[in-house]
């Protein structure tokens, strides 16, 4: 095989088609492009010169798609004859690794760990309101995406209505405080086991479907809860939502008036407009966080774990196995559930105001993206997956017309060129290698 992808590219078929494309794209986009009424003079204006432009990108944006498709297409070939032909005499042994199996095997891995939440602590003193806001938001979202990577990435159970959990958790704190004036560290425990008994609810119904069905059962399950919230008036206080949600306090204490002035004379860094309460609520998620990493890590590496990774690839030889399947699924949708409900109670917390219109379909559609994007089964790349789709679209508030053509645009490259997501879950493997004398023998990583 040629080591130069490029050699195998007929440029002249590929020119071809580019031209097509941009022709046909004129074709399409002459009429809105090329031609302007002018009401006030009743004529008409030419803009001939829009539609080369129009032709000059179509043509460059094909080229560099079908540039970037011969390229993907011969790393996949190179692979799969890499894997058939077996690696060379003197090349080291164990499948090549990528950056992020550089990184995370790194000596200097938990320094640099430690270092990223010693940056995340001081945030809170020199950024502004706006942007401890923001990175609240984005570890609300990264918990609800590891919970639903449970379900999902981990599980295969596919999951559309998720977002009903995180409704529950929040409604859970929001209803105890204001009938009840329940404070947040009572309510974030119980939030979390109200959407953990819905899970269970939700799991016993579906055990026996998969797939579409699945997906069918679990949206209009999402939708449900929604309509409850909506029509139950009397209780959720309906479209109206509830205002006036306790924000979480530290015995007690006003952090604003008691402890601000203090900080404010000892670290002359910190900002003046630093919200202690917004400061207090990071800290919260920031351990809701690390929490929810090292639980969901170990249960990944469990025997719960390992049959949930066997129920994902196949139900049929999983309980073949042995493997009780009632048992991993229902657990799968109550510990991803009970995460949805610790974010729940942290978001009505953050806003002190919810309605059923904050948790529609489409937040469980951003969830599911995060997943997707990130990659389906890996800790890191949800992470990495929630702060693209939280914080960027935040920060490029400029481009507000086009975020979600980006978004879109965004998600197709995914699908095309990295279908497992930015970091893909990679599956430890085992190579039986015979002892000498050929009596028995080890299985090593």
């Amino acid at each position: 095989m040629p080591r130069d992808f490029t050699t195998g590219i007929n440029w002249g078929r590929e020119f071809k088609s580019s031209f097509a494309a941009a022709l046909w794209m004129c074709l399409l986009t002459c009429p809105m492009v090329a031609f302007k009424i002018n009401a006030a003079e009743n004529t008409i204006d030419y803009r001939w010169n829009y539609l080369i432009y129009v032709a000059a990108g179509t043509f460059i944006l094909s080229g560099v798609w079908r540039f970037m498709l011969a390229r993907r297409d011969y790393i996949r070939q190179s692979k799969a004859e890499a894997e058939f032909e077996g690696p060379a005499p003197d090349a080291p042994r164990g499948p090549a690794k990528t950056w992020v199996d550089v990184v995370m095997s790194s000596k200097y891995r938990n320094q640099g760990i430690g270092v990223g939440l010693l940056v995340l602590a001081s945030l809170p003193l020199w950024a502004s309101p706006y942007t401890i806001n923001i990175l609240i938001t984005a570890l609300i979202y990264i918990s609800l995406g590891l919970g639903l990577n449970i379900v999902v990435g981990v599980s295969g159970l596919l999951n559309l209505g998720y977002v009903a959990f995180y409704a529950i958790g929040a409604y859970t704190y929001a209803l105890l405080n204001h009938y009840f004036g329940l404070g947040f560290w009572v309510c974030l425990p119980l939030g979390a086991l109200a959407s953990t008994l819905m899970g269970l609810m939700l799991g016993f119904p579906v055990l026996r479907l998969r797939g579409d069905y699945l997906a069918i059962v679990t949206l209009g399950f999402g939708e449900i809860v929604r309509l409850v919230l909506v029509n139950m008036g009397d209780i959720t206080m309906g479209p109206r939502g509830i205002s006036n949600i306790s924000p979480p306090s530290l015995f007690g204490l006003d952090l604003n008036k008691v402890v601000k002035p203090v900080l404010l004379e000892w670290v002359p860094t910190m900002s003046p407009n630093l919200d202690l309460n917004k400061a207090f609520l990071f800290f919260i998620m920031m351990a809701v966080v690390i929490i929810t990493i090292v639980v969901v890590f170990r249960l990944e590496n469990s025997r719960l774990g390992r049959a949930w990774l066997a129920m994902r690839e196949d139900e049929i030889a999983c309980q073949a196995m042995g493997i009780d399947r009632t048992r991993a699924k229902l657990t799968a949708f109550a510990l991803g559930a009970t995460w949805a409900g610790l974010a729940g109670v942290v978001f009505a917390a953050q806003v002190t105001f919810i309605n059923p219109t904050s948790f529609t379909f489409m937040q469980s559609v951003m969830i599911l993206s995060i997943v997707v994007l990130g990659g389906m089964g890996s800790i890191p790349g949800v992470i990495i997956g929630a702060l693209v789709l939280i914080l960027l679209p935040e920060y490029l508030r400029a481009f507000s017309d086009y975020r979600m053509l980006i978004f879109g645009a965004l998600m197709v490259l995914m699908m095309v060129f990295r279908p497992g997501g930015l970091i893909q879950s990679v599956r430890e493997t085992y190579v039986y290698k015979p002892l000498e004398g050929g009596a028995g023998g080890e299985a090593k990583k």
